[in-house]
């Protein structure tokens, strides 16, 4: 038997809108920027990107803008 939350996800009722969606991007955007940083400090050679991590944080501070241009949509479905 399905609990009230499940079955609200499972209905063609539940939409994700483009607020939502900009909020989740910018959130794991920030987190992929944060979590490189700290393992190139863990690392312990700050500062000395190479060519993949640069291709991530670019990756990363995409999304978060790309994220940031959904915010002003509102709350159409996405």
């Amino acid at each position: 038997m399905m609990g009230n939350s499940e079955k609200n996800v499972q209905s063609s009722d539940f939409v994700i809108t483009k607020r939502t969606l900009g909020a989740l991007l910018i959130a794991l955007g920030a987190l992929a920027f944060v979590a490189v940083l700290l393992l190139d400090a863990l690392r312990g050679s700050f500062g000395d990107f190479g060519p993949t991590q640069l291709l991530a944080l670019a990756g990363s501070l995409g999304a978060c803008l790309l994220g940031l241009s959904l915010l002003p949509l509102g709350d159409r479905p996405a």
